[in-house]
Formats: structure tokens, C-alpha cells, sequence
């Protein structure tokens, strides 16, 4: 990997950035604890010691479902995954119809 100015931030062989658990926590205003234990549970697939930044934008996401209507990780993440089914599905639906 090609390493930016920035710690935080390298460049995968591909061209994707990636940032550090450090950078994402900071970002989405949690702990690095909380972003391994979101490893752990498989609810963030990491790149190596990395994420992209979809994964960022994940943690936030849990993080304002667990805030907003107090859903548990795993049940926040349940959410996420289903939205993201059903945003396929219809787009699929959408292919099938045109």
C-alpha cells in the first residue's frame, strides 16, 4: 500500500483509500473498542487494519439507529442489511419491468 500524508489514510493497491480504526472512530464520535467490537460481530468487514469509507459511513449509520430508536448493534446492523436488500430488490424489480 501507498501511504498518504496523512497517518490516518493509505491508498490500496486498487485505488481504494482507507483509513485507520483511529480516524473512523473520531469521525463517527465512538472508541476503537467499539469498532473492534464491531469486527468482532461482523457487522464492519475491515480491510486488513483498514476501512473504506463505506464502512465509516456504516458505523454511523448503527451508531444513529442505536441512538435514535435504541436498537441494540446487532439489531441496528439487521436494519442496515435489510434496507440495503430491499434497495436491491427493487432495483431489480425495476430492471425486470423496463
Amino acid at each position: 500500500m501507498t501511504e498518504f500524508s496523512l497517518s490516518s489514510t493509505v491508498v490500496s493497491e486498487a485505488g481504494d483509500r482507507l483509513y485507520t480504526f483511529e480516524y473512523a472512530a473520531s469521525v463517527t464520535e465512538t472508541s476503537t473498542v467499539l469498532i473492534e467490537r464491531f469486527v468482532e460481530l461482523g457487522l464492519i468487514e475491515p480491510t486488513g487494519s483498514m476501512l473504506h469509507s463505506r464502512e465509516i459511513a456504516r458505523i454511523a449509520q448503527i451508531q444513529r439507529l442505536r441512538h435514535d430508536l435504541g436498537l441494540n448493534l446487532v439489531g441496528a446492523a439487521m436494519v442496515l442489511d435489510m434496507a440495503q436488500e430491499i434497495a436491491q430488490l427493487r432495483a431489480q424489480l425495476k430492471a425486470l419491468r423496463s
